[in-house]
């Protein structure tokens, strides 16, 4: 049940459901119950004290899989009761079927009446499937409630009733499962918006469903995956110096914000760049190499005293802690006439927002706040549509684009944009942003084309995060990533 890397729209998911049933010969009551048959491995695996289960079933084919599962429960004598919110007279197809054999085998069903079993220590959601395109209401969003205050911990199947299964967005409510078992294909809503908040723990499973059955049904999105980061970073050849590993330009850290361009800057030293210089505000120029002696730093007074960093950098991170003052205004246009490659985040990206900059060799680092300036629009309508937003982004602005948040995805020039699974709530706290800024400066400095290095930043990132939180999320700091980092680029 290890997660594939594509990840589809619910259309092509249905689309390669069709084709196993239509040209692979495998019947819709069959992949009903090979789910049901997944979804039961993985109760019992999870959950091996759960005797006492309470499926409730819609009138859907998701409705099917319940009363299959439950029929299959029984068999291993788990106490299953079963309610629906649909008249079995009502049921048509495979969930017709699936009703019926639950019946044969001595199951006996119940209307749903406005409560659960108390007694239960185990609730299916079969409800309503990836198929929703309007808000719950009615018994549908009662019983969801009911759901959600029950103790008992909650099993999906396939996607959280009430979650969109394209985008993540809830409809007017939606089950809290603390596990989901998946089928046919990857959803987007699972991992975008507040998918991964309602998803809980995510398997999947294929179903046997022949590869040829996916033939040109293209993913929306891929996930990334730690081999991307061990293709892009290989071992180290015995005879290298740290030239070989460029040297990274960090220009931002106004007055009374130094933290900025020290965390980007120690986060592309900790992910192996070669050197790193910082052009900071003259107050604090002298305090970051007290603290960290391995970072170069210099005072700039004015946009000339770039002119020489410029000269010996390789990559440049611009952004970070930099304010929107004449003198921030000033560097962003130094470091834009260089020409040199760029990792654009924070601050720079507010000032980029007032022109008409385009770019094929630079990365930008928005969240959805940054985001929504860009393409002045608003943070609400960026979470949305993330995918959407992605795609504005990188069509007015070019070059690769890291658009933050929980889910992160990183723009593709040729084949469908990358998806992020991996972080934690934890990492919502301040500078995170700059530690994912000098990773990502740091892999263009050791030669990662953009794309390839935005995509191995975030991974890296994400998972410094989850190794930083073992102790627990709430508390998490920026500078907990640092150590981490060397563990991921060296995986």
């Amino acid at each position: 049940m290890s997660l594939p890397a594509e990840i589809y729209a619910v259309a092509d998911v249905r689309k390669i459901d069709h084709a196993a049933i239509n040209d692979a010969g495998i019947s819709g009551y069959a992949l009903m119950t090979r789910a049901a048959q997944a979804a039961l491995d993985a109760v019992r695996a999870e959950f091996p004290q759960a005797k006492r289960w309470q499926i409730v079933c819609g009138s859907g084919n998701n409705g099917g899989d319940g009363y299959v599962l439950a029929r299959l429960a029984a068999l291993q004598g788990i106490g299953v009761s079963v309610l629906t919110l649909a008249d079995p007279e009502s049921l048509s197809g495979d969930a017709a079927t699936a009703c019926v054999d639950f019946a044969a085998e001595g199951g006996v069903l119940a209307n749903f009446e406005g409560t659960l079993d108390d007694e239960a220590d185990l609730l299916v959601d079969a409800l309503l499937g990836s198929g929703i395109e309007r808000d719950v209401a009615g018994r549908y969003a009662e019983v969801v409630e009911a759901m959600n205050v029950h103790p008992a911990p909650v099993l999906a199947l396939d996607i959280p009733s009430g979650l969109n299964a394209d985008s993540g967005a809830v409809m007017g409510i939606a089950v809290r499962a603390d596990l989901t078992v998946t089928f046919v294909g990857l959803k987007g809503g699972l991992f975008l918006d507040t998918g991964p908040e309602y998803t809980g723990r995510l398997l999947f499973a294929g179903l046997d469903i022949p590869q040829e059955c996916y033939a040109g049904k293209f993913a929306a999105m891929r996930r990334i995956g730690s081999d991307i980061v061990h293709s892009a970073l290989p071992p180290r050849k015995r005879n290298s110096h740290k030239g070989d590993f460029g040297h990274v330009l960090v220009v931002g850290g106004g007055p009374g914000m130094p933290g900025a361009v020290r965390l980007c800057g120690e986060a592309a030293l900790r992910s192996g760049a070669g050197l790193v210089s910082i052009a900071t505000h003259p107050a604090h120029a002298a305090f970051i190499p007290a603290n960290r002696p391995e970072l170069m730093c210099v005072g700039a007074a004015t946009a000339k005293d770039l002119a020489p960093l410029l000269e010996r950098a390789t990559v440049v991170a611009l952004g970070p802690g930099l304010g929107t003052s004449d003198w921030s205004q000033a560097l962003l246009d130094a470091v834009l006439q260089s020409g040199l490659p760029l990792v654009v985040d924070a601050d720079a990206l507010t000032l980029l927002a007032a022109t008409d900059e385009r770019r094929d060799d630079w990365i930008l680092t928005p969240h959805p706040g940054e985001a929504a300036r860009l393409l002045d629009s608003s943070s609400s309508e960026i979470q949305a549509d993330r995918s959407g937003s992605l795609a504005k982004l990188r069509q007015k602005y070019g070059g690769t684009i890291i658009l933050k948040g929980s889910g992160s995805l990183v723009s593709s020039h040729d084949g469908p944009d990358w998806l992020c699974s991996a972080g934690n709530p934890g990492m919502a706290s301040p500078g995170m942003g700059d530690v994912l800024t000098g990773i990502a400066v740091a892999m263009r400095a050791q030669g990662l084309a953009p794309e390839r290095a935005a995509v191995a930043a975030v991974e890296i990132h994400a998972q410094a995060g989850d190794a930083a939180a073992a102790a627990g999320q709430r508390g998490l700091l920026a500078s907990d990533l640092l150590q981490e980092l060397r563990v991921w680029v060296n995986g």
